[in-house]
């Protein structure tokens, strides 16, 4: 990194007043929807206990921490590369752990209603294989499309729609388990009832609504790629839903009408999610690609040297930058310098791939300048 080079002459960046108004709209968007997030899972906590009981919801929500925290933990992998805002991901958790729970909840309780109405009576099979599925994606579906609409600065593709649609159905399925966990305990107690459902959603299948939104974020995500507006974002939404749904049908349906669980399990849920892993790691190979083809053209325009684009846009790059950076005096300046570094020129690849079909020039928009002049602050600290 003894090769970072200072900003080409003439740069000029703007201000902060010109970014205050967009900064304080992302601001007041992400304030009011963690708080609206906060409200659900408080309202949804308080049902949680009415019906399973304090104790019940206590012990529950450790053993749901397991694959919540193994959930958790492979997203920030997927995001390592151009990590998201917390902010976003907070409520894109909280989504999913309070409205799309309170939605499915709610949902289920009109038809409940309707049906004693009718005189009418409950088909689990139904519950399992349409209404959980198309009521549950589409509710965890909508935060991701809610992203789409208001967080377009960070949704560039198909890696954020997943990290995204991944934090949505993580929060839902932390819940859920709470849920399963708690009636178990109810009726049975802490026993080997409890230990095997425990087994079965909390280690066989952690990420099974992860794979099912995930199918919403994607499509989300192509549409964001492809630079389409707040109506492509209702289509993608849509015909992510689809898929999304019928993967969920076709694992409650088949976890009921299976022989053998196990076998279900091995032949058909592990392929498909396999198969997933394969996408995922597909689409971060892109990312990845697309960060050193848009930051080449930073090189040739002179803000980045040829060294500098290999550091940033490689695994071993960063690594190996970030060991320099322990390496100098003041280390922990400097490590936070080049991770903020490494960071802002990601997302500058990223803000000029946006560009790309406009062929805008280099530096002339607000998000370029405003990411230039945080590189060439991090530089200064860097070189000094």
């Amino acid at each position: 990194m003894s090769q970072i080079q200072q900003a080409p002459a003439g740069f000029a960046p703007i201000g902060p007043e010109t970014h205050a108004p967009g900064h304080a709209a992302r601001a007041v968007a992400a304030t009011f929807g963690i708080a609206l997030g906060v409200i659900a899972v408080a309202a949804v906590l308080l049902y949680l206990i009415s019906a399973l009981g304090s104790a019940g919801v206590v012990v529950s929500a450790i053993a749901a921490l397991v694959p919540l925290a193994a959930v958790l933990l492979t997203i920030r992998w997927v995001d390592r590369w151009e990590p998201e805002p917390r902010p976003a991901l907070v409520f894109a958790v909280l989504w999913g752990a309070g409205v799309a729970v309170a939605v499915a909840l709610i949902f289920d309780l009109g038809v409940q209603i309707a049906l004693a109405a009718t005189g009418g009576r409950p088909d689990d099979l139904v519950q399992a294989v349409v209404q959980a599925p198309i009521v549950e994606e589409g509710a965890k579906g909508f935060g991701v499309l809610l992203l789409f609409w208001v967080n377009r600065r960070h949704f560039d593709g198909p890696v954020d729609g997943i990290v995204y649609a991944a934090s949505v159905a993580a929060g839902f399925a932390f819940t859920e388990n709470i849920l399963y966990f708690g009636r178990v305990l109810v009726e049975q107690g802490l026993g080997p009832a409890f230990v095997f459902t425990f087994v079965v959603r909390g280690i066989f299948s952690p990420f099974a609504h992860v794979l099912f939104t995930a199918c919403t974020g994607y499509a989300l995500g192509k549409a964001a790629e492809r630079g389409g507006g707040a109506g492509a974002g209702l289509v993608a939404y849509v015909l992510g839903v689809i898929p999304a749904a019928i993967l969920h049908a076709l694992w409650n349906g088949g976890l009921s009408l299976a022989r053998s669980t196990v076998e279900y399990y091995l032949f058909v849920e592990v392929p498909i999610f396999l198969a997933a892993v394969a996408v995922v790691l597909t689409v971060r190979s892109r990312e990845r690609a697309i960060t050193r083809a848009r930051l080449g053209e930073y090189a040739d325009a002179g803000w980045f040297t040829p060294q500098e684009v290999a550091l940033i846009a490689t695994t071993g790059g960063r690594r190996q930058a970030m060991r320099w950076a322990d390496a100098q005096r003041d280390p922990r300046a400097k490590r936070t310098a080049m991770t903020r570094l490494i960071r802002d020129a990601t997302r500058l690849g990223h803000a000029r791939q946006r560009l790309v079909r406009g062929r805008a020039s280099i530096g002339r928009t607000p998000d370029e300048q405003e990411l230039l002049a945080r590189i060439v602050a991090d530089r200064r600290i860097l070189t000094s």
